[in-house]
């Protein structure tokens, strides 16, 4: 016979799921309206003429990556269990692509 496990009361593993699933989905939406937020503050950025262009591109830059870190997040679930391989070659691969264009840029700039 098989060590197959079921739970003592199918009413408290389901009302358990509801309760993470509903977890869930609220901060896949706070996210989503985080992201739109962060969208707006972007073209803000752009259309503002105050602002030098210095200034601008990392500013660009450092909103698209939080926006990649929520997407990755929250909307792949990338912070529930299991996900650790998936986890370690994208990090390996910002980290390689990282390291290669800051390599480079010195080449180029010095």
């Amino acid at each position: 016979m098989a060590n197959k496990q079921t739970p003592a009361n199918p009413s408290v593993d389901l009302n358990y799921r509801r309760k993470k699933n509903a977890e869930e989905m609220k901060f896949q939406v706070i996210s989503f309206a985080l992201m739109i937020f962060l969208t707006f503050i972007a073209f803000i950025a752009i259309g503002f003429e105050g602002i030098e262009i210095p200034f601008k591109v990392p500013f660009i830059i450092l909103l698209a990556v939080v926006q990649v870190i929520f997407q990755l997040f929250y909307f792949m679930h990338m912070n529930h269990k299991g996900h650790e391989t998936p986890k370690l070659f994208i990090f390996s691969g910002i980290f390689i692509a990282a390291v290669t264009v800051l390599t480079f840029s010195t080449i180029i700039w010095w």
